[in-house]
């Protein structure tokens, strides 16, 4: 291996037995060297969408040696089989949640669990809610202030009327952004929007590549002619915070900080404890019951000793 066939690119897409990797504007594919899956670690996959890497050009075909150090990244729990990380995207710098207001009707526990990821990995989130053109009781105003008082920022957005598109492309523009919504949420609509035919598939694989099933990975990267980087990814039926700390929960909701110092005791878990300001901030409406319900639900996620396989009753993982 020679040090002039070495260059760094950007990994866009990775697939079973490839890594597809943006490199002076061209996508080249490339194997990952098995020393990347030497080790086991506590992540899944070595090599996720966003990491920067290390390729020899000169193997045929290209490999991918290193992947560089990241500057962050955003994952979960793989599954209920494997307690392993699974990270979605590296090095972003915001990510971008998609929900609708109607069809499918918004979930505040799905929101809720990506918001709390974001907080848990530091990424910048702002909520995009969508299809607001279908909202008939005044329901997207509500939810909005939901999470305005807790200092997200909040796009109400239709690709129908075209309302929120133009906010939307300025804050994706020369960023690195991850987008995350449920299956059916508009998603494909609003990227086509704001750059048509950046949903279009994939061609054909060439015959090289035709050995085995090709399962695309969780996340692709888009680059954007506006200036930036957009990662669609499916949605995921369920969303599990990877090693996240019971205790440490509380702040990943941060509008309990504003109550939790007139608590009777200082650990209190806003849970069952008597005395617990949080739960009157509830009761009075200074705190909403959604999000609350949220919390409790994520809390008693991670306190359970989970089993290796899945709960009765419970979907598998998987994207939808």
């Amino acid at each position: 291996m020679s040090e002039a066939t070495q260059v760094t690119g950007r990994v866009v897409r990775t697939d079973a037995k490839v890594c597809h990797v943006e490199i002076d504007g061209r996508v080249v594919q490339c194997v990952p060297r098995g020393k990347l899956f030497e080790e086991r670690t506590e992540q899944k996959n070595p090599v996720a969408v966003g990491d920067l890497v290390r390729v020899d050009t000169a193997s045929v075909p290209a490999s991918l040696d290193e992947v560089l150090p990241r500057r962050n990244r955003l994952g979960r729990t793989a599954s209920s089989h494997d307690p392993r990380e699974q990270v979605l995207i590296a090095n972003v710098d915001q990510l971008c949640i998609v929900a609708s207001v109607e069809k499918p009707k918004f979930s505040s526990n799905r929101t809720d669990r990506i918001l709390g990821a974001a907080f848990w990995y530091d990424v910048p989130a702002l909520l995009v809610l969508n299809k607001v053109d279908l909202d008939r009781k005044g329901d997207a105003e509500a939810i909005a202030r939901t999470y305005e008082d807790i200092g997200v920022e909040v796009l109400r957005t239709s690709v129908t009327t075209g309302a929120g598109v133009e906010e939307l492309r300025a804050k994706l523009r020369d960023k690195v952004t991850a987008l995350y919504g449920a299956s059916g949420v508009g998603k494909s609509s609003l990227l086509n929007a704001l750059q048509p035919g950046l949903k279009l598939k994939v061609g054909k694989i060439s015959k090289f590549w035709d050995g085995g099933k090709h399962t695309t990975s969780f996340s692709q990267l888009h680059r954007l002619e506006f200036g930036g980087w957009v990662a669609d990814t499916p949605g995921i039926r369920t969303f599990r915070l990877h090693k996240a700390d019971p205790a440490a929960l509380r702040g990943m909701f941060p509008e309990f900080a504003r109550h939790q110092g007139a608590c009777r005791f200082p650990d209190c878990s806003h849970d069952h404890e008597p005395g617990c300001a949080v739960f009157d901030a509830v009761e009075r409406g200074d705190v909403a019951s959604s999000r609350f319900a949220s919390y409790i639900d994520l809390l008693d996620e991670l306190r359970a000793v989970r089993p290796t396989g899945d709960e009765e009753g419970e979907p598998p993982d998987e994207d939808e």
